[in-house]
């Protein structure tokens, strides 16, 4: 469903995750769920996720290692930092990563979804332009091939 991006969910606490997943699916959509940072990353490179929502305080690999491996791997793929331990540095330190945007928890959850849906948005447009790049690119090369 286009208006429905594919999400994944990431945190350790196991009952805050499977209680967003359950209303996001309620709300019809399709959302994956990993309990730590490397888990995060092992189902990103499975398959396309339009939109992260990524805690930042996390046993192992942090929420902010985490995203900064986003960047790296999967430049194309929104993050929305959430976090219940939230302190301006690490606010600003996910933003400077390239994080979407940063929500406390508890945050309301109509809240989370409008951040969800204006990061898929921001995800959307860029594909295109991107998509519309790589055509004047193609079409550039077939003129300079048929003129020569």
């Amino acid at each position: 469903m286009d208006s429905f991006p594919k999400l994944l969910l990431v945190d350790d606490e196991e009952p805050f995750r499977n209680t967003l997943a359950k209303r996001l699916k309620e709300t019809g959509y399709e959302v994956a769920e990993a309990g730590s940072g490397l888990d995060a990353l092992e189902t990103l490179s499975e398959g396309a996720i339009d939109v992260v929502v990524l805690d930042i305080q996390m046993p192992g690999m942090s929420g902010l290692e985490t995203l900064s491996e986003i960047r790296g791997r999967h430049i194309g793929t929104e993050v929305i930092m959430l976090t219940g331990h939230g302190d301006v540095s690490s606010a600003v330190e996910g933003m400077r990563l390239g994080a979407y945007d940063y929500l406390m928890k508890p945050c309301e959850y109509e809240y989370l979804v409008v951040k969800i849906q204006e990061a898929f948005k921001v995800k959307k447009e860029r594909d295109e332009r991107l998509r519309k790049a790589e055509e004047r690119s193609l079409l550039d090369r077939m003129e300079k091939q048929i003129r020569f």
